[in-house]
């Protein structure tokens, strides 16, 4: 086994402060998901999580979001996500949106054929929810 020699290591060290280090990868959409929702929504999405139980009123089923096409309304989803938006009862999710300003824009088309700058863990949280719709089988 041949031994570097001190000389070119030494000029390797410089080098090596001028590495960046790699971002923390970004987690999935179901990852988020089962940091950020399970907790209310359940694992599977149909709002039997075990802090949802001890909320005045039962989370919604999200297994049920999709239409008849079967897919789900993504721009008013990701809108309720966000913490833009009240329900009927003026019910409003916490906000995630201090954790979703801080992360990787992609273009996005949420139903309109607008492609739109979104946060990406965003629209894979949005995703995973599409996964969840209930199926008739």
């Amino acid at each position: 086994m041949r031994l570097m020699p001190l000389a070119l290591l030494a000029s390797l060290l410089p080098l090596a402060a001028c590495l960046k280090p790699l971002p923390d990868p970004v987690p999935s959409g179901a990852e988020d998901y089962a940091t950020y929702c399970a907790g209310c929504h359940g694992m599977e999405g149909r709002g039997d999580g075990e802090v949802g139980a001890s909320l005045g009123k039962k989370p919604a089923d999200l297994t049920q979001l999709a239409g008849a096409d079967g897919k789900i309304p993504m721009a008013r989803v990701m809108s309720k996500i966000w913490g833009y938006t009240k329900d009927a009862n003026g019910n409003l999710m916490p906000s995630f949106a201090p954790l979703l300003d801080q992360e990787k824009m992609v273009l996005f088309d949420s139903g309109d054929g607008i492609p739109t700058p979104t946060p990406l863990r965003l629209v894979q949280i949005a995703e995973h929810l599409q996964r969840l719709q209930a199926r008739d089988e």
